[in-house]
């Protein structure tokens, strides 16, 4: 049995978790800062940083207090090493050296996507080979696993991440941050009755580009709003939600065809999207899909110690991966 002490802080999410095999949660504190950048209407990377800061010590008492367990149990430390921004990810990294220094634990830095994905593995068992679609607000992006921890990047976005693009867009409509629920919300109260670009959905590639949709919209607003035209949020929001469903969907069935996967995998803060969701389900039928449930699809720490058990059984703990700065994640 291994005993996990997972740290997670690579954007605006604090979160500390205790992991039991990379399967078994026993705790998974998450403090949240959306409150805070939401005046921004977007995260600081100055300010999360701070917070970060007066955050961490809180964080890994409660998460040592659920778990029930002492600094004495923990087998390893992990900490997400990045992608993020460089100060909270810097704020994780010392917390999590100097815990593992002071208790004699070795230390492993995970990458922040290899955790995205293996969060759907903690309620699932991921079957091989795979495609797993990591959807988030940094992040969008296609990769092949045909083993634990092989992974093969078919694709990415070539220019905003599909949670980014949400998050513009919920700006341009006059909706609060993060604009990305908002509109998976809206969505389902409007129809898509405007006509926005599916872009690269008809290339023979498994990328992706959604600068120029959310420039779409951003038009299509600026000269209904010249013309004095009624600008009906909710359709908009139906109308940006299916073009953007359509790529993913689209993208994601031609590679699981063409690598013959038993399974599809979606990871990232945009698999919580309800529409994307029901999409998948409605369109894929001839492969296993698992998805994490709420809770583990935004930032977390679970998700990084249940990276972790299968990068340590793989690589053995790897100081030198925090120290040098090395990604544990080669594509």
């Amino acid at each position: 049995m291994m005993l996990i002490l997972a740290v997670e802080s690579s954007c605006d999410e604090s979160s500390v978790s205790i992991v039991r095999d990379g399967k078994t949660v026993l705790s998974n504190v998450v403090l949240s800062q959306i409150d805070i950048h939401k005046v921004y209407g977007g995260v600081v990377p100055e300010i999360a940083s701070r917070h970060h800061i007066e955050n961490m010590t809180i964080v890994f008492e409660e998460a040592l207090k659920q778990a029930n367990v002492t600094e004495k149990d923990i087998d390893l430390v992990a900490v997400t090493e990045g992608p993020g921004l460089i100060g909270s990810l810097l704020v994780g990294i010392n917390a999590a050296s100097t815990f593992a220094f002071a208790h004699n634990i070795p230390l492993l830095g995970v990458n922040h996507m290899i955790g995205h994905i293996y969060s759907a593995n903690i309620e699932n068992e991921m079957k091989f080979p795979l495609v797993a679609l990591v959807v988030s607000g940094g992040h969008t992006e296609l990769v092949y696993m045909k083993d634990h921890m092989s992974f093969e990047l078919l694709g990415e976005t070539q220019d905003d991440a599909v949670g980014e693009a949400y998050d513009k867009v919920g700006r341009m409509l006059g909706l609060p941050y993060p604009g990305g629920p908002l509109i998976d919300k809206l969505a389902t109260q409007g129809k898509p009755t405007y006509t926005l670009p599916r872009p690269m959905i008809d290339e023979d590639s498994y990328d992706f580009s959604f600068s120029g949709l959310k420039s779409a919209v951003n038009n299509m607003i600026y000269h209904m709003k010249r013309k004095e035209e009624e600008i009906r949020v909710e359709d908009m929001c139906a109308s940006f939600q299916q073009s953007v469903v359509d790529v993913l969907v689209s993208k994601l069935i031609k590679a699981a065809n063409d690598y013959q996967v038993k399974q599809v995998l979606i990871a990232g803060g945009v698999a919580a999207n309800k529409g994307l969701r029901t999409r998948l389900f409605e369109t894929i039928k001839d492969k296993e899909i698992i998805i994490p449930s709420m809770q583990y699809c935004t930032d977390n720490a679970a998700m990084i110690g249940a990276a972790a058990y299968y990068t340590y059984k793989q690589k053995g703990a790897l100081s030198d991966y925090i120290l040098g700065g090395q990604s544990s994640l080669d594509y």
